[in-house]
Parts: C-alpha cells; sequence; structure tokens
C-alpha cells in the first residue's frame, strides 16, 4: 500500500516535525503503531513546569484571602490547604493512576459515558479546557506586564498594557516552537527563582512578627471581636472558601503533561506504573510546597500589611508578598522580587500552553474533530498563540476582566475530575472511596455555582469556547469523513482461508447488511446481485458484513473474522463506519493476493441528505459512493484500485 509520498518544503517539515508517523508496513500493520513522546524527564523538572501556574498564585492569592476573609485570612487559607491535601490531591492521584497517558480526568468520563454522548461531554470539557488554560495564559501575561509597569524603575515608554501582553504571550509561544525541553529548563530555573525569593519573604515576616508579639496578640483581638466562637470561625471560613479556591490551581495540567514524566525502564506501556508513581510525587511534592507557603504567606501578610493597603488602588492589592519585600528587605531586593513575580507570571502560561498541546492531539483528532496535523505541536502553538492574541485584544489586557473566565474553566474542569473519580469508585465498588471523592464533589459544585452565579460572565465567555469547539469539530469531521481511517486490520485464520481460497480467481465480494443471518437470506441476496450486476453463474463470492458498534469513533483497529453459513463463506468486520471499514479491507485484499478485488452492492432507496446525515452519524448512509470516493482518494492509481459495481 506504500503511495508516493508529497514533497514537503523546509518549513512545512520544520512545522511538522515530531507529527507522529504511520507503521512503516502500512496501515494494516499487525503491531500498534507507537504515538508515545520520545523525550521523557525527572518528575520534579515536569513538576516546575506544571507549577509555574500553581506556584504563580503566590503573587495574588494572600491578597485576595485578605481582601476576602481580612483577619480571618490565615485560617480560610488552611481550610484551603485541607481541601487541597485531602481532597484535590487524592482525587488527582487516583485520575493519574487511572489515566496515565495523559487524557486527564476527561477520559475518565469518556469510558464511562458510550457513544455520542461521551463525545458530546467531552467537547463541552475541552472548551472549558480551552476556557481556563488560553485564559491562563493571556491573564497571567497581563498580570506580568501591569507588574511590569507598576515598577518605579520602568521607563514611561513600556508601560503600555496591552503591547507589553502581547510581546509576553509571543515570547511564550516562541520558547514552545523551539521544544518541550526549553520550556521545562526554563520553568525549573524560574520556580527555583520565585519559590526561593518568595521562602527569603516570608520567613523575614516571621522575624518581624515574632519581633513583636503585639501582632500577634491585636491579630487575635480582632479575630474574638468579630467572631464569638470557634463554630463562628469555621463557617465564615468555609463561605469565604470559594473565593480563594484559585489556589487550587495546577492539579488538571500535572496530569495532562504525565506523557513528559519519566517512568521505569521495564514500564508496561499500556499502564506504566513507573510513569504513574512519579506523577503522584510531583502532584504530592507541589501541593506540599504550595500548601506550606500558602498558610505562612497569607499569615505574615494578614498581621503585617495594613487592611486598607489591600483595598482595590491599594499598595498591596494583588501583590502583598511584593509589597512585604519593598517595605522591609528594601527596594534593590524588592525591585529582585517584582522580577521573580513577572518572569514567573509571564510563564504561568507554559503550564497551560504545555496542557493544550498534550491534551488536544488526544481527542479532537482520533474523533476526527481535527485535521490529522493537529497532532504535532508547532502548528497547534501558532494557533493557540493567535487565539491568545485575540483574547487579549478583545480584553484589552485587562486582568480583572478575565478573571471570571479563569475560575469558570478551572473549576469546570475540577468539578468534573470530582464527579470523574465518584464515579470510577462507585463503578469498582469501592463504597468508602464514593463516599469521601463524593464529598469533595459536592465542595467544588458548591464552589462552581458560587463563583459562576456571582459572575455570569465567566460562563459566558466559556460559551464561546464551547461553542467554537463543537463547530471547529462538526466542520473537522465533515471534511475528513472521506479519509481511510482505519489504524490496521486484525484478521483470524478462517478469514485468511476464505480470502486465500477466493484467490485462486477473480475475487469478489458481495455487500450484505445482515438480516437473519441464515442461509435463506445468503441464497437471495446471491441471487439478486448475480442478476443485478452480472456476476459469472461459476464465479464464487463471498459475503462482505460490516458491524458498527460506536459509530462516534473516527478511526479504530479493523477487526475481521469469517464464518460459514451452510455453504456460503462470510467475512464479518467490526469499525466504526462501514464504508471505511470496506474500503480498508479491499485495500488489505489487494496487497495479500497481488490482486485487484471487486465489491458489489445494490442502491438504496433513501434519500440522499438523509443518507449522509446517517453517514456522519452513524457510519452507515449511501455506502456505494461513499466506499468509490475512498478508495478513489486513497489509490490515486485506478489500475491498482479495487472495483466497486453497484446495481439495481
Amino acid at each position: 500500500m506504500a503511495r508516493a509520498k508529497p514533497q514537503l518544503n523546509s518549513f512545512v517539515r520544520w512545522l511538522l516535525q515530531g507529527l507522529p508517523q504511520q507503521s512503516t508496513e502500512g496501515f494494516y500493520s499487525p503491531e500498534a503503531p507507537k504515538t508515545e513522546p520520545q523525550h521523557t524527564h525527572p518528575w520534579y523538572r515536569v513538576m516546575c513546569l506544571t507549577g509555574v501556574d500553581y506556584f504563580s498564585t503566590l503573587g495574588y492569592q494572600p491578597g485576595i484571602a485578605a481582601l476576602a476573609a481580612g483577619a480571618l485570612s490565615p485560617i480560610a487559607t488552611l481550610v484551603l490547604v485541607l481541601v487541597t491535601l485531602f481532597g484535590a490531591l487524592p482525587m488527582y492521584r487516583r485520575v493519574a493512576g487511572e489515566s496515565p497517558h495523559g487524557d486527564g480526568s476527561i477520559s475518565m468520563l469518556e469510558r464511562l459515558l458510550e457513544g455520542w454522548t461521551g463525545k458530546f461531554v467531552v467537547l463541552v470539557l475541552i472548551g472549558f479546557v480551552a476556557t481556563g488554560f488560553v485564559i491562563t495564559i493571556t491573564l497571567s501575561a497581563a498580570d506580568a506586564a501591569k507588574h511590569i509597569i507598576e515598577n518605579p524603575f520602568v521607563p514611561a515608554w513600556m508601560r503600555h498594557q496591552v503591547s507589553l501582553t502581547l510581546l509576553l504571550v509571543a515570547l511564550l509561544g516562541g520558547v514552545f516552537l523551539v521544544g518541550f525541553k526549553e520550556a521545562i529548563g526554563i520553568a525549573v530555573v524560574l520556580v527555583v527563582f520565585y519559590i526561593g525569593s518568595s521562602l527569603v519573604v516570608v520567613l523575614e515576616g516571621f522575624r518581624l512578627i515574632l519581633a513583636d508579639p503585639s501582632l500577634i496578640t491585636n491579630w487575635t483581638g480582632h479575630l474574638n471581636a468579630d467572631y464569638t466562637s470557634v463554630g463562628a470561625v469555621i463557617g465564615a471560613s468555609l463561605l469565604v472558601f470559594p473565593k480563594l479556591a484559585l489556589g487550587l490551581s495546577g492539579f488538571e495540567t500535572g496530569v495532562v503533561v504525565m506523557p513528559l514524566v519519566r517512568g521505569y525502564p521495564d514500564d508496561d506501556p499500556r499502564y506504566p506504573r513507573g510513569r504513574i508513581e512519579n506523577s503522584r510525587k510531583l502532584l504530592t511534592t507541589a501541593a506540599l510546597i504550595m500548601s506550606f507557603m500558602l498558610i505562612t504567606s497569607a499569615f505574615v501578610t494578614t498581621l503585617l500589611i495594613p487592611p486598607e493597603a489591600f483595598q482595590p488602588g491599594g499598595e498591596a492589592n494583588g501583590r502583598a508578598l511584593a509589597y512585604l519585600a519593598h517595605e522591609h528587605l528594601g527596594e534593590v531586593f524588592g525591585s529582585f522580587y517584582d522580577l521573580s513575580t513577572i518572569l514567573i507570571l509571564w510563564f504561568a502560561g507554559a503550564s497551560a500552553m504545555a496542557g493544550l498541546l498534550n491534551i488536544t492531539p488526544r481527542y479532537l483528532p482520533r474523533y476526527g474533530m481535527a485535521p490529522d496535523w493537529a497532532r504535532a505541536t508547532r502548528p497547534l502553538t501558532l494557533i493557540f498563540t493567535a487565539i491568545c492574541f485575540v483574547v487579549t485584544l478583545v480584553f484589552r489586557a485587562d486582568v480583572d476582566a478575565q478573571a471570571g473566565a479563569y475560575a469558570t474553566g478551572v473549576l469546570a474542569l475540577m468539578t468534573s475530575a470530582a464527579i470523574a473519580v465518584t464515579l470510577s469508585a462507585l463503578h469498582k465498588k469501592q463504597t468508602w472511596a464514593a463516599v469521601g471523592f463524593g464529598l469533595v464533589s459536592l465542595i467544588f459544585i458548591y464552589t462552581s455555582l458560587v463563583i459562576v452565579l456571582g459572575n455570569l460572565s465567566g460562563l459566558q465567555i466559556a460559551s464561546f469556547f464551547i461553542v467554537g469547539v463543537m463547530v471547529v469539530s462538526i466542520i473537522s469531521r465533515i471534511v475528513r469523513s472521506t479519509e481511510l481511517r482505519v489504524e490496521r486490520v486484525e484478521v483470524d485464520a478462517e478469514a485468511r482461508r476464505i480470502i486465500r481460497n477466493l484467490a485462486q480467481g477473480e475475487i469478489r465480494f458481495i455487500a450484505n447488511h445482515r438480516q437473519r443471518g441464515d442461509i435463506g437470506e445468503y441464497s437471495a441476496k446471491e441471487a439478486i446481485v448475480r442478476r443485478l450486476t452480472h456476476i459469472p453463474p461459476k464465479d464464487p463470492v463471498v459475503f462482505l458484513e460490516v458491524f458498527v458498534p460506536d459509530a462516534s469513533d473516527f478511526s479504530d483497529v479493523l477487526k475481521v473474522w469469517g464464518v460459514e453459513v451452510g455453504d456460503y463463506p462470510i467475512i464479518r468486520i467490526q469499525s466504526p463506519s462501514i464504508p471505511n471499514a470496506i474500503a480498508a479491507f479491499l485495500l488489505y485484499v489487494r496487497d495479500q493476493t497481488g490482486k485487484i478485488p471487486h465489491i458489489y452492492f445494490e442502491w438504496s432507496e433513501s434519500s440522499p441528505i438523509f443518507k449522509a446525515f446517517t453517514f456522519l452519524a452513524f457510519g452507515e448512509g449511501d455506502v456505494p459512493p461513499m466506499t468509490r470516493e475512498i478508495l478513489r482518494q486513497a489509490e490515486p492509481d485506478p489500475s491498482r484500485r479495487p472495483v466497486v459495481h453497484v446495481g439495481g
């Protein structure tokens, strides 16, 4: 089945570098093609790539907590940490075990929901993924630009929010055009740089608090004045929890980029235990580091910064640790800390870009809902960078205007993950796990409802991404409908025997839609087709039947087996599309026997529009012309193309 490949210019070859190729043995290779990434990295380096988003929230999370909870900020942050360690972390450790190939929690729901229902849910969730990840890139770049502009040493000609944000987005895209290895190297440096400088600020804060015990006395006095009991403190902390929930962002990216995590040399590709264990180390370590930094930063900022400084327009608004760095460690270290914050906020979009580049090729091309080249990294990088440009211009690089969409995207993914692990535990009859994850699901559902209903703009923005994903997917599915989309052909011994016997003369197949499956059906079908198509009476024929278990799949393994009913040999095939299955099988027979096979159909009496719809939705429809068109595209040489006959 070797066909001449079109010559590509050097730019296109560079653009498509790394695109997984078909097996050199053809689409009917007996082994599945290897599509796992070739370059993996130690888990702690990948943690830095995913952590640039997660850890960068330290830049604004203490300020958000202080603004939302006042003196209660450290205790409210403790609630967030407890949810992190005893809710989100166990949840995503389970996702890592059940979806180790970078599909994320979405694949768990896909497995639980069959057919088009599952595909629809996946597309909606990918819309939320796109919302959360794209807005992460644009919001982080805008926040970094804002920090640049607010630094007193920055010259006036650089104080242009939109232009700076676009430049930062372009630089981020440029890093990923070079490669993941370079992106991970930059992330490691920035995370060490930022966490180290943040730790210096926090330790200085504790030194100041220990030197002045009245700070603690004043804080506890405020708490006693505002809350009369421990129950009131806990209740108030739970009420403000939704406003702090963005401190949980980063977990979904951690499981999406799992293919980048190096496992053990003897890992089974189907269930790589080493990769799973190391990814769980990644998630646990990131959660512990962030939990420590969240609690300590909330404590020192609440006790050391005047409440009015957290208000909109205040010097600590959105930059509490930076305020302490300038106030207590001097302008030089403060500027150094500003630089570390700017860099990690800029590169926070790297984890989102990595997530987009890993998750998109795992779903849309497989569904036929994106071009095949969407499995390559560089074209996707250019597309997502262009989308980020548009989003930045639409929102004028305004951080506050994008906050609702960011929160909606993040919480939608975490809520779906919680529901997925709960359903998985129920499916496996793990009662206590199901109860625990069910409680976590309720927490995230409550949080999502509070955030979404409090700011409907986030849901409105997410709906644009969801509709965009749907429209692109439908158009792509239509455009790719005549592709030969079979991964490989698996043929059993009986089918091989039937093909060998048939190859003694002309190879003729009669397409049949099985009804009763008895001798009478095949006898009547043979008589009709021989009469309509003038097959010579003495030429043997074999019936060809295709079964469609799930028409929502785009490509799959073509499973072929042979049976006999009376004296009639029958080839049966399982595939998501009847025309594609027949075309792929005919090409397989041609290459195995060296002869051109013939296939015979009867015309259908249905409406052409109805048949086109049924083909796209159910893999059936007007089979003869679709089969012929697929063969024409797959084999440009008419002398080597299997022949399609239609009578009636």
